[in-house]
Formats: C-alpha cells, structure tokens, sequence
C-alpha cells in the first residue's frame, strides 16, 4: 500500500524521525516494542527471518529496486504501509545513507528462553556488557559467517535490534538465534547517570543516553545454566594462567560457550573465576590484544564445531 507523504514532520514517521532507539524498545511494554531496519538485503533478511513489518520508508526512486520486496510485503501484510517521501525529507534523517534505498519498521519479536535458543547449539557466544553497537553488530555477522549457532547477550549487554548493530550486522542477527542471560530485571533497575543531549547534524537535539549499567551478576546464574545444558564455558580474557586458542582441549568440547567482554575492562573477575576454561589469542610484535570484534572472529573460527 504506496502512501505518499510530503514530510517527516508526519506523525506515521515518528519510528524514523522522532522516536530514539531506547524508546522504540519499550521495555514496559515489550509486545508493542520496535526496532529499525536500514537497507534492501536487511530488510529482506529480516523478513525471511520470521519479522513482522509495520511499515516501509523510502523515496521514490527506490520504488523499482525495492519492488519485490514491496510486493512480499502487500501480500502477506497487506495492511503495512509503505510511505515514499521526497529525497530532501530523507536528507533530514540523520545518519540515513541515501544509498541504502530503504528503511522498515518491525515489531520486536518476543526473545527465546536460554535453553530454546541453545537447543540445537554446538557453540555458542556470550556477550558480556559490550556497550558498542558497532561492535555488537560485526559479533554477529562473524557469528553468523563462522558457525555460531547462538548468541546470549547480558543485561546490560548493548541491544542487537539498535538500528546501527542491526545495520553493522548486515541483518545476520535475524538468522543467528539469540536472547538475554542473567538477570534483566535486576540490570533494568539499577540506576543510570544520563548523559548530556546531543546536537545532531541536522538541528536536532538528541535524547540523552543513559550510560549502562555496570557489569552484572550475570555468570553467577548464567554459567551454571550453561553448565545444565551440557556447555563449558571459555572466557577470552588476558590472564597468567590462560590457555592459547589452539589448546586441544576446547576443540574436544562437544558443547562450548565463548564468553567475550567489553572494550577496556574486559569480562569481570567473577565471570572469569566461575568459567571453566580461561583462554587468550597469542599475539606478536608486542600487541597484548584485539578488539573485541576482531578478537570474537578470530575465536569462532579456530573454535568452530567441526
């Protein structure tokens, strides 16, 4: 359903033009929560990923080259708008390449429970308060290219439905199974200090952003779930007595969680004491460590179910 609009002014647009990512996720309400996707492949990917569409934001241009994926969405939802707006309406959206062609708005799917979302998994990632959406995004698309069947996020874990994780990813978080571990609850109430408003390129001042909270208890439930559903644990982490990737021992693990931590701090000393295996990426030329992204590729490969 083509619907014309002369203006992101349009309340129908608030999901791209007003509405920050931290609102359009709704944590009072998880069911009418959203998220934003960005371009023709994430787009698709998100829809052969079981996602519903609310709408379809686009310029007219765009109209032939997002065609099929216009005409899969009036047939299976043929109430979902697809609103075109002039090039220098998009121009206002800030961060939005024009030559991404296309921006979707969908419901946020309800998340699976740890144990369904590591059912059928041989190895898995866990997040640790990763608090880059760039970095949370190339994980996933790594995940998904290097043979992870799952990913656990931490509560204070960055969100991987946050419209530039979800861009960075390439629409790979649609198809690697993921879902929170640890106590969401407990994360979600403990106070955060916001940050101060930002001017964004095109005059508007952007929500400030809360700062996460600091790193949870996660491991102390999470880790003996693993445990019950058959996992070791290995914590990438820079320690005396970890053990090089290489070691025999992880690729005997019929069943391994690869836990990865922040940028600077990295995983907490908890998470680390309660993990089975303490594991570093040996490194030359005097470089004690990659970021986390990098560190996360270099893993899933040598570690991949073989």
């Amino acid at each position: 359903m083509i619907v014309e609009v002369p203006t992101l002014d349009d309340p129908r647009l608030d999901a791209y033009a007003r509405l920050t990512d931290v609102q359009l996720r709704n944590r009072l309400e998880p069911e009418k929560g959203v998220f934003v996707a960005e371009s023709d492949k994430v787009i698709r990917r998100a829809l052969a990923g079981g996602m519903q569409p609310l709408s379809l934001l686009m310029e007219p241009k765009w109209l032939p080259l997002m065609r099929p994926v216009i005409d899969h969405v009036a047939q299976r939802f043929p109430s979902v708008p697809v609103f075109v707006v002039p090039h220098a309406e998009l121009e206002r959206l800030t961060g939005f390449e024009l030559t991404r062609g296309a921006l979707g708005a969908f419901r946020r799917p309800a998340l699976p429970t740890v144990a369904e979302a590591c059912a059928q998994a041989r190895r898995v990632a866990v997040l640790e308060d990763i608090t880059n959406h760039t970095n949370v995004g190339a994980i996933f698309r790594s995940a998904a290219a290097l043979g992870i069947d799952a990913v656990l996020v931490t509560p204070a874990c960055y969100d991987p439905l946050y419209r530039r994780a979800v861009r960075v990813s390439m629409g790979t978080v649609f198809q690697v199974p993921w879902t929170r571990i640890g106590d969401v609850d407990a994360a979600q109430a403990r106070p955060t200090q916001p940050q101060a408003a930002r001017r964004q390129s095109d005059g508007r001042t952007a929500q400030p952003r809360p700062t996460q909270p600091q790193a949870a208890s996660w491991a102390e439930s999470g880790i003996p779930l693993l445990h019950e559903l058959g996992f070791k644990t290995a914590a990438l982490a820079l320690a005396d007595d970890a053990i090089p990737l290489d070691d025999p021992r992880l690729a005997a693990e019929e069943r391994l969680a690869l836990v990865l931590g922040t940028e600077g701090d990295g995983l907490s000393p908890a998470t680390i004491a309660r993990c089975d295996y303490t594991v570093r990426i040996p490194m030359h030329h005097g470089v004690d460590s990659l970021n986390v992204a990098a560190a996360s590729a270099v893993a899933f490969w040598e570690l991949r179910a073989r």
